[in-house]
């Protein structure tokens, strides 16, 4: 039994364009910071080697501040093998950062990258065969021409490899898959005991077998993501494998569509704001659908205002933003406007209850004159 840690697509330097620069500072830090919760999980655990399968930065033109602290937090990991497996994000080209200068020179003695197919022992009685991405577009994924001429083993085997699998994908571009099938069937002729997947960046079990898995990324990077920010523990015989999941990541991303027709629906979007324990590692993507009075916008208005000061991101969902302001009675009354703004609410009124083209800005603007007329 051999006991090791699977991580993949650290994507350090990741740039979070969709952040605040104060968002984006503590983004980048986070993402350091679950990279050495993966070195701790090894040195807990007594992991004998720590495999990356793929995607360890960005791309290839990340700046030399972000490889050098790559670096740092490297150094705090356990004196184990560390395999770092270029992939789509950071592959094997001449321009490579894993090849640059400044990582060969300043990564720790341990850290080694997987530049070929060559067996590499990493404990006894056990290789890791990896499968480093050579360009950003393959023709189809390098792990297959490593497949088909596996000898046989009579310790125990792990491929490293990187790509999408047809029954889940990856989270990126489809290039580069890696059809199931031959996985599992060399997991079942005991070529291979475990395989260990970079690319989807959701912790996914694959197959059958249960010796087929994507860690999932160390941090979420996206709203679509179903189990990230995770780190597998894995041990695993000829005859036996137990996976079990970590959480070293603090970011969480959540996204729902709300349909509205009142107070009440206004309400429930409230609590789904307030919810996040950790609001400012939250980023929220919210859609909204329906027909609201001009004081029920105007405290939406005001809600969501509120929540993008003490989110790390609020995103309206633009796809489905739908949102109608219709206002009635105690509206207007309030507005207490007289002349020609009392005329142009009239107007406004009149054209957003009409429908067509240009109701919805006319409902904009009926909602924009009440915040600006009505004090809170």
């Amino acid at each position: 039994m051999v006991r090791f840690v699977h991580t993949a697509d650290w994507q350090l330097g990741m740039r979070g364009r969709f952040l605040s620069d104060e968002a984006r500072a503590r983004f980048t830090q986070d993402r350091l910071d679950a990279v050495a919760a993966v070195g701790r999980l090894a040195a807990e655990h007594d992991a004998a080697f720590v495999l990356v399968a793929g995607d360890v930065f960005d791309d290839n033109q990340v700046d030399r501040r972000t490889v050098l602290r790559t670096c740092e937090v490297l150094r705090g990991f356990p004196d184990v093998p560390v395999l770092l497996l270029p992939g789509n994000h950071d592959p094997l080209d001449a321009g490579s950062v894993l090849t640059s200068e400044a990582f060969v020179e300043h990564a720790p003695s341990q850290v080694r990258v997987v530049t070929d197919a060559d067996p590499i022992c990493v404990a006894d009685d056990v290789e890791v065969v990896g499968a480093p991405w050579p360009v950003k577009h393959p023709v189809r994924n390098p792990a297959l021409d490593l497949l088909e001429d596996l000898p046989d083993s009579d310790g125990i085997r792990v491929l490293l490899a990187h790509g999408g699998v047809p029954e889940v994908s990856g989270d990126f571009e489809q290039v580069g898959l890696l059809p199931t099938a031959p996985l599992e069937q060399a997991v079942d002729a005991g070529l291979l005991h475990y395989v260990a997947l970079g690319d989807r960046h959701s912790a996914t079990s694959v197959g059958r077998t249960g010796r087929i898995w994507f860690s999932g990324a160390p941090e979420p990077t996206r709203h679509t993501e179903e189990n990230p920010a995770r780190a597998l523990l894995v041990e695993v015989d000829r005859g036996s494998v137990q996976v079990t999941e970590h959480r070293v990541g603090r970011w969480s991303f959540r996204q729902r569509v709300f349909d509205v027709a009142g107070a009440e629906d206004l309400a429930e979007i409230q609590r789904w704001l307030e919810a996040p324990e950790d609001k400012p590692r939250t980023i929220v993507r919210i859609g909204i659908r329906g027909a609201l009075n001009l004081t029920e916008h105007r405290r939406l208005e005001q809600a969501l205002d509120d929540a993008e000061q003490r989110l790390g991101a609020l995103r309206r969902w633009q796809r489905h933003w739908e949102l109608v302001t219709v206002p009635d009675e105690h509206d207007l009354e309030t507005m207490d406007v007289g002349g020609f703004v009392a005329g142009a609410v009239q107007e406004l009124r009149a054209e957003a209850g009409a429908g067509g083209e240009d109701a919805a800005e006319a409902s904009d603007a009926l909602a924009l004159l009440h915040r600006l007329v009505v004090r809170a």
